[in-house]
């Protein structure tokens, strides 16, 4: 799992509560992310998976707690943390009229001269030979594999992903578990949210159960 468990936690969650129409999604919560860690963030719809998710990468304020980045505050250190951050929510943020390279290449504020490192990539993602395809022809799996795609050149150290299975096939699946694994291996930190199943060895990820609270 973690790769130097005798450090500080390079992120951490501390006493997190988090409140939406009124209703406590989950309280006191405390977690620690240390490189080389791979977190599945697991529980019902309505016990705040996304919720916790989109705390934790600075796009929601919990009603009590704070989430610190390398011991400081994400509100203090936002600039430094953004840039170490890759945020994948459900919606895959695709402009359906740009074609897919052109997509590419807007998501990761690539220059022209990339065009063959954004053409390998595609073929990673199963993509390869509909560079020049509009969006809005391709399918809703085929839209995520366009976000996933920045998986595969993000320098980014902590990733969280909102379900980054959805609407992709076996093979995707396969390779984009893969791909994780390559990133903890590296000293990254995957924290992410799925309705099914791992095939990752059970040594080398940690799962968190939100459950509902009744109030």
């Amino acid at each position: 799992m973690a790769l130097n468990t005798s450090s500080p936690a390079v992120l951490n969650a501390s006493n997190l509560t988090c409140i939406r129409e009124e209703r406590i999604l989950f309280d006191a919560l405390d977690l620690d992310f240390q490189p080389g860690d791979i977190w599945q963030i697991a529980g019902a719809n309505g016990t705040g998976k996304t919720s916790l998710l989109r705390i934790l990468a600075g796009l929601m304020e919990p009603e009590n707690g704070e989430v610190c980045y390398q011991q400081t505050a994400i509100q203090k250190c936002a600039e430094e943390y953004h840039q170490d951050l890759l945020y994948l929510g459900h919606s895959p943020g695709v402009k359906s009229e740009l074609t897919v390279l052109e997509n590419l290449k807007f998501n990761l504020q690539l220059c022209s001269q990339d065009t063959e490192q954004c053409e390998k990539l595609l073929e990673q993602v199963d993509l390869f030979g509909f560079a020049d395809t509009l969006a809005a022809h391709l399918s809703a799996g085929q839209h995520r594999r366009i976000a996933l795609a920045r998986l595969w050149l993000t320098q980014a150290k902590i990733w969280i992903l909102d379900e980054p299975f959805t609407a992709i096939d076996k093979l995707g699946v396969k390779r984009l578990e893969q791909r994780i694994l390559e990133h903890a291996d590296q000293g990254g930190i995957v924290i992410l949210t799925t309705h099914q199943d791992l095939s990752l060895p059970k040594s080398r990820y940690q799962t968190l159960t939100l459950e509902r609270i009744f109030s």
